[in-house]
């Protein structure tokens, strides 16, 4: 090839890669407008868990402005473009039974604290309101999930003090059973079903989180509780991190059929972007999550489409979504897909405020009608030795022979064993 022919054919390779780039930027400021109009709104992020498991929660310890060893931090959130947050207050399965109530109290107490350290970024939300107020702020507002229901210890009273905490979510299972809820597992075939799906109790929470306001979050659970609670929820429901499970055959995503009754009830699915639930594989692109968006946007609308990243509570994330601060990367190839700004504002946060004001608006309703719940689980179904039968009148006595008859048994053992 002479030189002769070589310079157009640059040229030519040139102008399309500056094109291209063109094209790339006009989108990306596109984002980045849109997100200065809306707040972005993402379901689950584990910085609170990553500051117990690093730090024991000793926040005076941590500089949220140059920790590195996270996917968040405060120049990551501004670049981000975070609007709010749903900090998760997460405490793992095997606390269930034992101290779960306690270090859930510690993971909403760490948020508060945060909230509190770094007020000129953080504000604390419990609203709809306030999630606008601290938009108007340049704040980002901060809102709490509880991730699993076992951090109830089976308790109407414990779910009434956490939302007076200010907990706005509760994800009914995370990776276990509760004494009341099958988890996804369950579909997976490695936990066995215990009540197929809800148990009466389950059900009896589930009316009392319509009461309060708190919503309901189906991440974890099987389809039988999905269904369930599709069925008798009055206010929508969301799934806080979880993604579609058309493409992705994993049981932590959300069946086409399921899609479209959240459609039917308003509700919403924040799109995780952890690659095991993206691709069912160990590598994905930011392209990858983006297939997501647009399948469930196909099957039921933008109108029940979230942000839920799941940051710092996985291990692997897409090439191209590495941390916080790179989720204008995929709002901008939405809108290289052909979304509509509309529909781009409401996956935002738009469907996540609409969601919100609803649930607020069936607890309005029902402040002056209904009574809070203060039926108690049957104690046949939480007894275990950990628990103590207070306020059980016809547990309490075979319970304190259960305690002796084990104190019994041990003491004839160490007798055996010594002879």
């Amino acid at each position: 090839m002479t030189p002769e022919m070589i310079a157009p054919l640059f040229l030519a390779l040139l102008a399309s890669f500056c094109s291209t780039t063109s094209a790339q930027d006009a989108n990306m400021d596109r984002a980045l407008k849109l997100m200065a109009e809306t707040p972005l709104i993402d379901g689950h992020n584990d910085l609170p868990w990553q500051l117990r498991k690093q730090f024991n929660n000793e926040l005076n310890k941590v500089d949220l402005n140059t920790l590195e060893t996270t996917h968040t931090n405060i120049p990551k959130v501004k670049k981000g473009r975070l609007g709010a947050q749903f900090w998760s207050a997460y405490v793992p399965c095997d606390t269930q039974y034992k101290d779960a109530v306690r270090q859930t109290l510690e993971q909403i107490d760490v948020v508060h604290r945060m909230c509190q350290k770094y007020p000129e970024v953080f504000m604390f939300a419990s609203s709809s309101d306030d999630i606008l107020k601290a938009f108007s702020m340049n704040k980002t507002a901060s809102l709490i999930g509880v991730e699993g229901g076992h951090s109830l210890d089976s308790s109407l009273g414990t779910l009434r003090t956490m939302y007076q905490l200010g907990v706005r979510y509760l994800t009914l299972t995370h990776s276990c059973n509760t004494p009341w809820a099958d988890n996804w597992r369950v579909d997976q075939g490695s936990d066995p079903s215990e009540h197929d799906g809800l148990s009466p109790f389950g059900k009896q929470l589930i009316v009392e989180m319509n009461r309060l306001g708190m919503l309901i979050d189906l991440a974890h659970v099987t389809v039988r509780v999905m269904n369930q609670v599709l069925d008798m929820s009055e206010a929508p429901v969301i799934f806080s991190h979880s993604s579609a499970y058309s493409l992705c055959k994993h049981s932590r995503n959300v069946p086409d059929e399921v899609l479209l009754r959240v459609k039917e009830k308003k509700g919403i699915v924040m799109v995780n972007f952890y690659n095991d639930y993206v691709t069912c594989r160990q590598t994905a692109t930011l392209s990858d999550v983006a297939d997501h968006f647009d399948h469930i946007k196909k099957v039921a609308g933008a109108e029940i489409l979230g942000f839920g990243g799941d940051y710092d509570g996985v291990t692997r994330l897409p090439e191209g979504l590495e941390d916080v601060s790179k989720v204008p990367k995929l709002v901008a190839e939405l809108l290289r897909r052909g979304w509509t700004d509309e529909e781009v504002k409401a996956a935002l946060g738009n469907n996540l405020l609409r969601v919100l004001k609803q649930t607020e608006a069936v607890r309005d309703s029902k402040v002056n009608s209904t009574k809070p719940d203060d039926v108690p689980i049957p104690y046949d179904d939480v007894q275990n030795p950990c628990r103590t039968s207070y306020g059980y009148p016809n547990a309490g006595t075979s319970h304190s022979f259960g305690a002796a008859a084990l104190l019994l048994s041990l003491a004839v053992l160490t007798e055996i064993l010594a002879l």
